[in-house]
């Protein structure tokens, strides 16, 4: 099978793309595919760029908004290019921004081009933090009370109580995010959430433990724990640099605490309406209820990313994991024709 793996973007998350799309490259090919690399800004790269970017890793920071200001990748040109004209599929591993709210996915329908995971709808459902936990209340998945902002001191006390996270209403890898504990240092985190985004969240923090569960094909795979080594939370710096978390797989909970997680995050999958693959979070507090934060439809495709890990723990290797996910889009594509 011919297949176009198209990463890069202009999000703020350009090189964890990048990263994924340079891993699931390699693993299609260890699978016997055809594989053309598609930087949406460099369109198909020859050898020599894919060795040269494709060996970059990701950067302690995420890129500045002058850096990414700079990489222009039009959406609607790019899905009508030639690049994808003879190819039998394109490989989503992009992450945030247009790549992950739907935009690229809606693009791609239009030129009937098929392309791996969730359609246009889910994907804007599940990237607006707000739809998705009025979706998961209405689904019966647990998640921490919430408000948008801005919103003064009082009210936040009021209704949610300290400490609380404030963090971008549509972002990823945690870009943006604050942990408030004192009412007076709210206005600069809504300020600084605001840089990332037009709308900002701001949710009640579940002190505790964080976990993940993958879905695959409508089936929750392993339930991981991610451990933060120097943060509270999963920031950016604990995400994507070598020793910021341990990352254990599977999780150290007794069974039903397991199968209760694995439930509610195929609930919330389903709530999103999403499909073939996605990646829920949750953290869990002192009396061990979960809470569900969020679904990512793009998540890592890293050998070592949450995603593979729920995966390779279920007994599926990640080459085997990325051949499954164009498994699942060729067999939904020749379903609707």
């Amino acid at each position: 099978m011919k297949i176009a793996v198209l990463f890069g973007g202009t999000s703020s998350e350009r090189d964890v793309s990048v990263a994924s799309g340079a891993q699931v490259v390699k693993a299609l090919q260890e699978v016997g595919h055809e594989v053309l690399a598609v930087d949406t800004a460099r369109g198909v790269l020859g050898l020599r760029d894919q060795k040269r970017l494709l060996a970059t890793g990701v950067a302690p920071k995420p890129p500045k908004e002058e850096e990414l200001a700079i990489i222009r990748s039009d959406a609607a040109a790019l899905t009508k290019s030639a690049n994808f004209k003879d190819v039998d599929l394109v490989f989503l591993a992009l992450h945030g921004g247009t790549g992950e709210d739907g935009t690229i996915q809606a693009f791609l329908d239009l030129a009937r081009v098929p392309y791996t995971g969730t359609g246009h709808f889910g994907s804007a459902n599940a990237m607006d933090k707000d739809v998705a936990k009025h979706l998961f209340r209405a689904a019966g998945v647990p998640t921490p009370d919430w408000m948008m902002g801005p919103a003064t001191p009082s009210d936040v006390e009021r209704l949610l109580g300290y400490p609380v996270a404030v963090k971008p209403n549509k972002q990823g890898s945690t870009i943006g995010l604050t942990i408030v504990r004192r009412p007076e240092l709210l206005e600069s985190a809504v300020e600084f959430a605001f840089r990332h985004d037009d709308e900002v969240m701001i949710e009640r923090f579940i002190p505790g433990r964080e976990f993940t569960v993958g879905i695959l094909c409508d089936k929750a795979l392993a339930v991981g724990e991610i451990i933060p080594t120097h943060t509270e939370v999963f920031d950016y710096e604990a995400k994507y640099q070598r020793g910021g978390a341990q990352e254990v797989f599977p999780a150290d909970l007794d069974e039903e605490k397991t199968k209760t997680a694995q439930q509610f995050a195929l609930k919330a999958h389903r709530a999103l309406k999403l499909r073939d693959y996605s990646r829920v979070d949750f953290r869990m507090d002192e009396n061990d209820n979960l809470w569900c934060l969020e679904v990512n439809t793009l998540p890592g495709m890293t050998a070592t990313s949450l995603l593979p890990q729920s995966a390779a723990a279920t007994g599926i290797s990640f080459p085997e994991l990325c051949d499954e996910i164009c498994r699942l889009a060729i067999q939904r594509h020749r379903n609707k024709a």
